[in-house]
């Protein structure tokens, strides 16, 4: 049996939209077993244990691009961690899941490089893809149809708390909201930050994170989606975060701090309880490994 571990990721990182993704100890893990014919599926609601599972999808897409039919039965096993539709990069890491599966299963065909490139294919962007697979922060782009990516190296210091409501916010109309096109002004002013995020990140300037991590390109339409986005990212500010944004697609908003706050979780909680909408507040660290394939 292959056991595949992948980590919760976080794209966009403020200003980075569409280039930037971080993997956190958050996790989903798949299980991949060979038996005599037929599909079996077990540990996601029933409706979903059928040949439209995301999972075994890309296992079949891993097993087009091995040029192998699949001539076998398999047995794949979910336990899920990572919430859905939340902006944690949860359909990547179905993806990137049974991508490494099916590689493994053919006895580890596939290197970390056509894991990336077979699930963006599916994915449509490698954001959430590349730092599932590398763990890390990873930038990533996309050229030719190909994807370049490369991972930092972020001092040690960052704290992180996800903020996750108890509604969904699909990437669909998270995409929809966007303008078209935008302003030179707008350009230049992510191009910035972006820059400056990932020379923070890499050199500790933390105290300028909350300068970095400012964006115009997708956070401003996509707050507006989301009840009490605005509230919150008020008060993250006035409790000392580093900074603050919204991960992925949301709703789930990120936030930093250095870990001097005891009482900042609590803090955290104190004021989310009085919005409209239920929200946890999880602690969680850079995952800097990626994928994690076993074999039992």
């Amino acid at each position: 049996m292959i056991k595949v571990r992948v980590p919760a990721t976080s794209a966009n990182i403020g200003p980075g939209f569409d280039a930037l993704g971080m993997a956190f100890d958050l996790y989903n893990t798949y299980t991949f077993e060979v038996i005599p014919s037929g599909l079996e599926i077990t540990g996601c609601p029933e409706e979903y244990c059928n040949e439209d599972n995301l999972v075994f999808l890309a296992f079949k897409k891993a097993l087009d691009y091995m040029e192998r039919d699949l001539d076998f039965g398999i047995r794949i096993g979910i336990q899920s961690d990572i919430p859905v539709s939340r902006g944690l990069g949860s359909s990547a890491v179905c993806i990137v899941g049974g991508i490494a599966g099916a590689g493994e299963i053919l006895g580890g065909k596939l290197s970390l490089d056509e894991i990336i490139e077979i699930a963006t294919e599916i994915e449509g962007h490698p954001d959430n893809v590349s730092p599932a697979v590398l763990g890390g922060v990873v930038i990533s782009i996309m050229e030719d149809n190909k994807v370049y990516h490369n991972k930092i190296d972020v001092k040690d210091g960052l704290k992180f708390m996800a903020l996750i409501p108890d509604f969904p916010l699909s990437t669909e109309k998270a995409r929809a909201v966007l303008p078209t096109t935008y302003s030179r002004e707008d350009a230049i002013y992510n191009i910035s930050r972006t820059s400056l995020l990932l020379s923070v990140l890499s050199n500790g300037r933390f105290d300028l994170i909350k300068y970095a991590i400012k964006d115009r390109i997708h956070q401003p339409y996509r707050g507006d989606l989301i009840p009490g986005y605005h509230e919150i990212m008020e008060e993250c500010e006035s409790l000392g975060c580093l900074g603050t944004y919204l991960s992925g697609a949301g709703p789930t908003i990120m936030t930093l701090h250095d870990g001097n706050n005891p009482e900042l979780k609590k803090e955290l909680e104190k004021f989310l309880s009085t919005l409209k909408d239920k929200w946890a507040v999880i602690e969680l660290n850079m995952d800097n490994e990626g994928i994690k394939v076993t074999k039992e």
